[in-house]
């Protein structure tokens, strides 16, 4: 069954639309809110599966309401 609440563990997964395309990457996970850059870089990969993510300028707080669903690869957006 797929949760649609963020945790830790979300860091680095891919952000995808309601047709399943890529549109960023949760880069940091803090008090239950996730931080998406719309466009990482492989640094900010590595470092976001690494555990060392951190929400910049560039990244963009994700409403918990836009989550349609996450499993273990992505958070899926709603339409």
């Amino acid at each position: 069954m797929e949760r649609t609440k963020v945790s830790d563990d979300d860091e680095g997964k891919r952000v995808v639309n309601s047709k399943g395309k890529k549109i960023g990457m949760v880069t940091q996970v803090k008090n239950g809110k996730a931080y998406v850059d719309p466009d990482p870089g492989i640094a900010d990969s590595i470092r976001s599966k690494l555990g060392w993510g951190d929400a910049d300028a560039d990244d963009y707080l994700l409403e918990s309401g836009r989550i349609d669903g996450i499993t273990d690869d992505e958070v899926r957006l709603k339409r």
